[in-house]
């Protein structure tokens, strides 16, 4: 079995567990998605993991994770890195605009390069901070790139009047919820179980209020 058959096999068993449901091209494309990661990392340090498997799980398996609570024909991934949870959930999903948004120029080279190999047409790439970005989107992700008070404060103008804002965390973060500003309201928090990840996995849900 070659690398890539056996992180197929992983990622293909991950689906599974998840229960997702994807389109017939999308093991192939998460799996050129995490190639073209893997090149560019070597040489602009994109993510800290490295390893193939603990790619397939930390970061795609993680993505798709949330899909059963992403609603809405337009998303905005917020801090979005390398494309998390942005690339895979376009993927997953190519009738839903995706808008990834990160304020480092090399992740977002990156973006447009993937997005144009992946030839993922309804995926865009912007590089900005995020309270600069305009327009309302039905659904909002951020992936633990800063406290609530701090994402909803920063990106909060972005949720469309009946949107949901999915933030994805590690541990519980019970200590945050006291700072979700006015008009925001958490509406749910989820555990999350990863195929294959260790240690605590949540997704907060909010609405506005």
């Amino acid at each position: 079995m070659t690398a890539r058959e056996a992180l197929q096999t992983q990622l293909e068993r991950g689906i599974a567990t998840l229960g997702a449901s994807l389109p017939e091209d999308a093991v192939e494309r998460l799996l050129d998605y995490r190639e073209l990661l893997e090149r560019w990392n070597a040489a602009y340090n994109l993510t800290a993991v490295r390893d193939g498997s603990e790619m397939v799980g930390r970061h795609l398996l993680d993505s798709l994770a949330i899909l059963p609570y992403v609603h809405g024909r337009s998303l905005a991934d917020l801090g979005t890195g390398p494309g998390l949870p942005g690339i895979p959930l376009a993927i997953a999903e190519p009738a839903r605009e995706v808008l990834m948004v990160d304020s480092n120029g090399k992740k977002v080279r990156f973006l447009r390069e993937a997005i144009r190999s992946l030839k993922l047409g309804n995926a865009k790439a912007l590089q900005s901070r995020v309270e600069d970005v305009e327009g309302t989107f039905e659904c909002v992700t951020a992936r633990a790139f800063a406290s609530l008070a701090d994402m909803l404060g920063w990106g909060g103008h972005l949720l469309a009047p009946n949107g949901v804002w999915l933030a994805m965390k590690g541990k519980h973060p019970a200590e945050e919820l006291d700072g979700v500003p006015e008009g925001f309201q958490v509406e749910a928090i989820h555990v999350l179980t990863v195929p294959g990840v260790e240690g605590e996995r949540h997704l907060v849900v909010i609405r506005r209020r």
